[in-house]
């Protein structure tokens, strides 16, 4: 789900991370808080304030999401749940778990532990408006007056029943428990949040015409990451379900195409890539053992004049946990690597030597072939031209 993270600090164990597109929402909110909210609202100000109230205001909202998630984290954990960290992204936050809950009532409790944070918190929020709003300046009350509010419109929205919101996650908690199939839960779910973000999309055109610009801009791109998000989300759950168990030995080549290092950089180009149409090549030595691997890449990177003069062992790249899996790695694990790295082709290796290949195309053939005895629809369409 997420591109390039930044790590900020630890907190109860938890590593927060901030996706890159979070940045960019941030500047979008502190905006609109400057020269629409905060005007609106508290008018009598100095552009200047508004701006300091705005930036105060997105950073205790960037707090208020941390503690949103971080409950989620907490409780996922009392239940046994391993939690990778806590990532903010696009539009919220994200606590990344390892794997999905044990049974129903683990979902309820971790999906409503961060709604239930918000409303605390837009509380103690409210309580210091009514404590301060006739001694405090305009400045001082209207931040802590939006914080209340936003809290609780945080807490409201995530317990809309759209999957992957909180409250689509209680809402499958339910069907879950109810029907006793997770698949089937979160199939309807996902659904429900598709639906909403497509509504969502439909408001934001409807608020254009009528002639509130940021109103629409927002909802449009909440509308388009919850429906997003729901798909990508059901997609996740049903990969994790089908690959449950599975290990790459199940799915490996044991016959992979290798180059040996003495070959040339030409002979690579006529003899390998063009025959077998791969981007990545093993190069091995004596005994089949790995050397490193030379990709596509790499052969641009050298001149055509160069060629015949230059080796795969020259312009090979060495290997890394990036490339390299043992033959026992989960399946899971695997497709994970090739998400994070973009490598659709892993070299798996015991003892030093090259055994196998495993793709992403022949991962995603067995899901698809797995899911279709099963009665059920892969939630991708397999690409034909995947695992080069």
């Amino acid at each position: 789900m997420f591109g390039r993270r930044i790590t900020l600090f630890k907190l109860f164990g938890f590593a927060v991370h901030i996706d890159a597109s979070w940045i960019i929402v941030a500047m979008l909110v502190a905006w609109s808080l400057a020269v629409g909210f905060f005007p609106a609202q508290f008018p009598g100000l100095t552009g200047r304030e508004y701006w300091f109230m705005a930036i105060i205001g997105a950073i205790g909202l960037f707090a208020s999401i941390v503690v949103h998630e971080l409950s989620h984290s907490l409780v996922a954990r009392r239940y046994g749940l391993q939690m990778k960290g806590i990532t903010l992204f696009i539009f919220g936050g994200v606590a990344e778990m390892e794997n999905e809950p044990q049974n129903a009532r683990t979902e309820l409790m971790m999906a409503a532990a961060g709604p239930a944070a918000s409303i605390v918190i837009g509380f103690l929020f409210y309580l210091a408006y009514a404590a301060g709003r006739d001694a405090w300046s305009t400045f001082t009350v209207g931040i802590v007056a939006y914080l209340a509010w936003m809290n609780w419109i945080l807490a409201a929205f995530n317990l809309i029943p759209a999957f992957p919101l909180d409250g689509g996650r209680i809402l499958r908690a339910a069907l879950w428990h109810w029907k006793g199939d997770l698949m089937r839960a979160t199939r309807i779910a996902a659904a429900f949040g598709s639906g909403f973000g497509l509504l969502l999309i439909m408001l934001a055109v409807f608020t254009l015409f009528s002639g509130n610009f940021i109103t629409a801009m927002w909802w449009f791109l909440i509308g388009m990451f919850v429906r997003g998000a729901s798909q990508a989300s059901y997609q996740q759950v049903v990969l994790k379900r089908t690959l449950e168990g599975e290990s790459v030995r199940r799915f490996m080549k044991t016959d992979p195409i290798t180059v040996p290092r003495s070959t040339s950089v030409r002979e690579l180009v006529d003899e390998y890539i063009y025959r077998y149409h791969h981007k990545m090549f093993p190069v091995v030595g004596e005994s089949n053992r790995l050397l490193g691997c030379v990709t596509t890449r790499d052969v641009k990177n050298v001149s055509r004049e160069e060629w015949d003069n230059r080796t795969v062992q020259e312009i090979s790249s060495p290997c890394s946990e990036l490339n390299v899996i043992g033959p026992d790695t989960f399946a899971m694990e695997a497709l994970s690597l090739m998400s994070r790295t973009g490598n659709s082709r892993l070299m798996v290796v015991e003892n030093g030597e090259l055994v196998a290949i495993v793709s992403l195309k022949d991962l995603l053939r067995f899901i698809s072939t797995k899911l279709e005895l099963e009665g059920r629809e892969p939630p991708v369409k397999i690409p034909t031209g995947i695992g080069s």
